[in-house]
C-alpha cells in the first residue's frame, strides 16, 4: 500500500475511533465499483457486497438501540423511525461528518461527474464501512460505531416519541391495561374556517381518560392523548 493511502487511512480510523486489524477490508469498503469498470483486473472487490451486510448490520443494531430506548413503542412505531435514522439522506450526512467521500477510490468518469459528493454513493460506503467494523471487529466494535454516529440521532427520536406521539403511547397502554384500542371523539368545533378550534375527548372504552384542544382534529387528539397518557401512568381513574 502506498505510504500516502496508508497514512489517508489513518487519518479515517482516526474519524471513527477504529483501528482495523484487517485493512483489505477497510480497502474493499472505499472503493466504488466504477474503479474496477475502469481499472480491469485490479486485485481487489468493490463495496457491494459489503454495502449489501452493511445494511442489514445498520437496521439490526438500530432496531436494538430503538427497542432498548422506547420500550412501550409499537412496531409500526419503531419501524417509521427505523426508516427515517438509515435512510440515504441521514447516512450520507452522516459520512459527510467524516468527510468519507475523500476516502473513495472511485473511476475517472464518477469522479467527474461528482461520485463523492453523491449522496447514493456516500450512504451505500457508510454501509459498507459499518459491515468492514462488525467483519473486523465483531458486534460490540460496530455497535459501538454506530453509537458513536447514531447517538444524537437516537434521542433526538425518543424525544420526539414522546414529545408528540402520544396516540401511539396511548394506544400501547390502553390495550395493556384495558385489552381494548383507544377511540377520539369530537366534542366540539369552534371559530372561522380559518382559525378552527377542535376539542376532542380520548375514550378507552366508554371512559373519556382525556381531553385536548387544538388546530386540528389531529393536534387536538394529541392533546387529548397526552392527558390520558398521564392518567393512565399515574394510575389515575377517569373523570
Amino acid at each position: 500500500m502506498q505510504p500516502d493511502r496508508e497514512h489517508a487511512l489513518g487519518r479515517l480510523e482516526t474519524a471513527i475511533g477504529y483501528r482495523f486489524d484487517n485493512r483489505e477490508l477497510l480497502n474493499e469498503a472505499l472503493t466504488h465499483r466504477s474503479f474496477l469498470n475502469e481499472a480491469k483486473g485490479a486485485p481487489v472487490r468493490d463495496n457491494q457486497r459489503l454495502e449489501f451486510f452493511g445494511d442489514a448490520v445498520l437496521g439490526f443494531l438500530v432496531s436494538r438501540r430503538l427497542m432498548d430506548l422506547l420500550p412501550a413503542s409499537c412496531e409500526g412505531s419503531l419501524s417509521r423511525m427505523r426508516a427515517s435514522l438509515v435512510d440515504e439522506d441521514t447516512l450520507s450526512s452522516l459520512a459527510e461528518r467524516i468527510d468519507l467521500g475523500d476516502f473513495l477510490v472511485m473511476g475517472r468518469g464518477e469522479e467527474k461527474t461528482g461520485g463523492r459528493r453523491k449522496k447514493s454513493v456516500l450512504a451505500d460506503a457508510f454501509e459498507a464501512l459499518v459491515a468492514a467494523v462488525y467483519l473486523d471487529g465483531g458486534v460490540d466494535r460496530a455497535a459501538g460505531l454506530v453509537e458513536g454516529f447514531f447517538g444524537p440521532l437516537l434521542s433526538e427520536a425518543v424525544r420526539d416519541d414522546e414529545g408528540r406521539d402520544y396516540k401511539t403511547r396511548l394506544q400501547v397502554l390502553a390495550q395493556a391495561a384495558y385489552g381494548v384500542a383507544p377511540h377520539y371523539v369530537v366534542e366540539r368545533v369552534a371559530g372561522p374556517d380559518h382559525e378552527r378550534s377542535y376539542t376532542v375527548t380520548a375514550r378507552v372504552g366508554e371512559e373519556a381518560f382525556g381531553r385536548g384542544t387544538g388546530r386540528s382534529k389531529k393536534e387536538a387528539e394529541q392533546a387529548a392523548a397526552r392527558e390520558a397518557l398521564e392518567r393512565l401512568e399515574q394510575g389515575t381513574e377517569a373523570p
